[in-house]
């Protein structure tokens, strides 16, 4: 398989290549991580005319913290999540849910700001994101603009940029000490894409009630999907095993996805509850850990 002809651009600066995205809009790609595109491209599922490849614009490449706000350049690779120490000290979920993207080998390659443009419903790192309330930046010829990440996503594959922007970092909003974190998937083998996936930041009172509780699940729509229906059952709540597992149930009624060669809509419904109260149960634990200092 060979990819079709096109242009190659290679800018070194953000303007460049947004000046190239004006040119072009939607008869361009965008190259980061290619991850994802590059198969794309060898199977002629994508016909671009021109690609941009924004590899070599180091401004893409930072992560800085300010004050209670992490942001992540939209050119860092996804193995830098695992490693980095400011990362795992602002929001320790980043950590706990990049080892699920595919293989290390597509880690190494893979960006942040690729992942959450390919808008793959079954991806971790869009999961994350609305998990987090993180803001996804975007940058075009009339400057930034920033777009919750729940919003973000619009459909299958579908991102909120318009033709002639970029996406140029993702804000995450910095954890609380008192909250708890993790993320659950299941596959059908390790590196494949999900069959469903949750993530979930718990904090638990003194009481042992739920204060606060987001959760984003992966894989079982055209979008990620953020469970406020689990949320709002449970928020207020003993953080007990049952009061989990029972709410986790109405997560059902989210799932849109139908049969497919991997999974029946069926059996996508029973495991996005599973999925669901897996990573409730264990962010629980994870913020009882932290409030006992272990």
């Amino acid at each position: 398989m060979k990819p079709p002809k096109f242009m190659y651009c290679d800018p070194d600066t953000v303007e460049d290549a947004i000046a190239l995205k004006s040119r072009y809009g939607h008869d361009s790609l965008v190259l980061a991580g290619g991850q994802s595109l590059m198969p794309m491209l060898n199977m002629r599922l994508a016909n671009p005319d021109v690609l941009i490849d924004i590899n070599g614009i180091s401004d893409l490449k930072r992560i800085t913290r300010t004050g209670e706000v992490l942001e992540i350049g939209a050119g860092v690779r996804q193995s830098e999540l695992e490693t980095d120490a400011a990362v795992a000290d602002a929001v320790p979920l980043l950590g706990k849910v990049v080892p699920y993207i595919g293989h290390i080998e597509n880690r190494h390659r893979g960006t942040v700001g690729g992942s959450l443009a390919h808008a793959d419903a079954a991806a971790e790192l869009p999961c994350a994101a609305i998990t987090l309330d993180a803001t996804v930046v975007v940058q075009g010829p009339s400057g930034r603009r920033e777009i919750a990440a729940r919003d973000f996503f619009e459909g299958f594959m579908t991102n909120a940029c318009a033709p002639d922007e970029l996406v140029v970092a993702v804000r995450f909003p910095v954890a609380s000490a008192a909250s708890g974190s993790a993320f659950v998937e299941v596959a059908r083998r390790e590196g494949d894409f999900a069959l469903a996936a949750a993530a979930a930041v718990a904090e638990v009172g003194t009481d042992g009630r739920f204060t606060a509780l987001s959760i984003g699940v992966a894989g079982i729509a055209a979008t990620p999907v953020r469970a406020t229906v689990v949320e709002e059952a449970l928020v207020g709540q003993a953080a007990t095993a049952e009061n989990i597992a029972a709410a986790a149930k109405r997560i059902a009624d989210r799932v849109t996805a139908g049969d497919d060669l991997h999974a029946t809509g069926t059996y996508r419904k029973h495991l996005a509850a599973t999925v669901v109260k897996r990573a409730v149960v264990a962010a629980v634990a994870d913020a009882q850990n932290r409030s006992n200092g272990s």
